[in-house]
C-alpha cells in the first residue's frame, strides 16, 4: 500500500460484541490514506474471524494475529506492522467521529507537531458526555519543557493531569513513537497509556491542543476490576509505572517537580485501586484518606465507577464504614455485597454522616458536589480528600516504595 500518511492499530482481545462498530467507524472516515492494522492478541471469541472478514472485504485492512501477551504487546506489534508517517491507536470497543483522522491529520501538518492531543466522547449506558481538555493551542519545545512537562502529570489540583494519560485521543509520529513505545517493558500492565504518553512528551518539540470531541470512549461497567488483588502485586505494579517516568522524565525534569507529580499520580491510583482504605501500611493500621470520616460513621458513596466499586469491595471486607447507601446519577443495575446503586434522589440529609464522592478528578468532584447541593445535600456532610504532601509522602514510604518509586517487596 503506498501513500499511506496514518495508521491506525486497534489491540483486539474478547470485545466481538463491540469490535464490527470500532471497524466500520475507521473505515467510513473521510480520510482515505490510512491503512488500519488490526492486532488479534489471542482472543479466544469471535474477533480473529470477525478481523479475516474485514480483511477480505477492504485492502485498507492489515490483521496481525498474535499469541496473548497483554496490551502492550498488541500495541508494539501493530507498531511493526505499521507504514504510515503517523500512528493512531484505538481501542476496539470504542469508536471514532467521521471525520476523526482528517482533523488529527491537519491538525498534525499545519502545526507541524509530534503530539496531537484532542478532546473526547464518553459513553456511558446509552448517556454521551463531552469531555475536553483545560486549555488548548499550539505548543513550541521551549513551552513543552517549562510549561507542560512540570504540569502534564499533576497540574496542582488533585488529581488533574495537564495532559491526559491516554492514547487513544492522540496521533503520534512513528519516527518518535518507536524510540519510545518498544523501551516500554511489557511488564507494565497499570498505567500503560501513561508509560507511553508522558515518555512520548519527553521527545517532543512540537504539541497541538485541540478541544474538538472526536474519539467515543466507551465506559463499561462490566469491565472495571471490582475487588482489588494482592495489595503487593498492585503496588509491585504502580512501582513498575512510577519507576519507569522518573527514568524516563528526569533527564528534562527537575527533581523536586518530578518527585511531586509522581507523588500525587502515585498516590491517587493507590486511592482508587484499595478504595481508599489502606491496611497494613502503617504498622497494621488502616489509613483513612477521607477527612473527618471516622471508623463506623454513616456513609453515602457516589459513584458506581472504579473508584466507588472499590470503596464497596474494601469495605465488605474491613466493615470500617457503615455504607448506609450507594448513589450515582448514571444509575445502573449493579450491586456489591447487601448494596445497590441508587439514584441520587434516594438519599437523604438525616440518613447519613457523610458522603463520599468516589472521584480523583477536582473538575468532576466540584461538578458533583454542586448537583448534590442542589438535591439538598448538606456540604458540610461531603468529604474531602486529605491531600497533604507529608502524610501522603509518609504513606508511600510506609506502604514499601522508596525514593525512586520502586516497590520494595519486603
Amino acid at each position: 500500500m503506498s501513500g499511506i500518511k496514518i495508521s491506525v492499530i486497534v489491540p483486539i482481545y474478547k470485545i466481538e460484541n463491540y469490535l464490527p462498530q470500532c471497524i466500520d467507524s475507521l473505515l467510513e472516515q473521510s480520510f482515505l490514506d490510512f491503512e488500519l492494522i488490526l492486532v488479534n492478541d489471542g482472543s479466544p471469541d469471535g474477533c480473529p474471524k470477525i478481523c479475516d472478514d474485514y480483511a477480505k472485504l477492504d485492502h485498507r485492512v492489515k490483521v496481525v494475529h498474535k499469541e496473548n501477551g497483554g496490551l502492550l504487546s498488541a500495541r508494539k506489534a501493530g507498531l511493526k506492522a505499521a507504514s504510515g508517517e503517523y500512528i493512531a491507536y484505538v481501542d476496539g470497543d470504542d469508536w471514532v467521529d467521521h471525520y476523526y483522522l482528517d482533523i488529527l491529520y491537519k491538525l498534525a501538518k499545519t502545526n507541524s507537531a509530534d503530539l496531537v492531543s484532542t478532546g473526547h466522547f464518553r459513553e456511558f449506558n446509552g448517556k454521551i458526555e463531552t469531555i475536553k481538555p483545560l486549555y488548548f493551542g499550539n505548543f513550541n519545545a521551549h513551552d513543552i519543557k517549562h510549561s507542560i512537562l512540570p504540569n502534564a502529570i499533576y497540574n496542582g489540583e488533585f488529581c488533574k493531569h495537564g495532559i491526559s494519560t491516554y492514547v487513544w485521543n492522540k496521533l503520534f509520529r512513528k519516527d518518535i513513537l518507536s524510540k519510545v513505545l518498544f523501551d516500554v517493558p511489557n511488564e507494565i500492565v497499570m498505567g500503560e497509556d501513561a508509560a507511553i504518553t508522558y515518555s512520548y512528551l519527553a521527545m517532543c518539540k512540537r504539541l497541538v491542543k485541540s478541544d474538538i470531541p472526536l474519539y467515543y470512549y466507551r465506559q463499561r461497567h462490566d469491565s472495571i476490576v471490582k475487588s482489588i488483588e494482592n495489595p503487593k502485586i498492585e503496588y509491585y505494579r504502580l512501582g513498575l509505572l512510577m519507576h519507569f517516568l522518573k527514568t524516563k522524565l528526569s533527564p528534562v525534569m527537575d527533581k523536586e517537580t518530578l518527585d511531586r507529580q509522581l507523588t500525587y499520580y502515585l498516590y491517587s491510583q493507590i486511592l482508587v485501586r484499595s478504595g481508599g482504605l489502606i491496611t497494613n501500611a502503617i504498622e497494621g493500621q488502616v489509613f483513612n484518606p477521607f477527612l473527618k470520616v471516622k471508623k463506623d460513621s454513616r456513609v453515602v458513596v457516589y459513584s458506581s465507577g472504579s473508584f466507588g466499586q472499590h470503596i464497596l469491595s474494601t469495605n465488605e471486607n474491613t466493615s470500617f464504614f457503615k455504607i448506609i447507601k450507594w448513589i450515582d446519577i448514571d444509575y445502573h443495575d449493579l450491586k456489591i455485597g447487601k448494596n445497590s446503586v441508587k439514584p441520587i434522589s434516594s438519599v437523604n440529609n438525616d440518613e447519613f454522616d457523610f458522603l463520599i464522592i468516589a472521584t480523583i478528578n477536582p473538575t468532576a468532584y466540584g461538578r458533583i458536589k454542586s448537583e448534590l447541593q442542589l438535591m439538598g445535600i448538606d456540604e458540610a456532610k461531603i468529604a474531602e480528600i486529605d491531600t497533604d504532601e507529608t502524610q501522603i509522602k509518609t504513606l508511600i514510604k510506609a506502604i514499601g516504595f522508596d525514593n525512586d518509586f520502586k516497590f520494595q517487596n519486603t
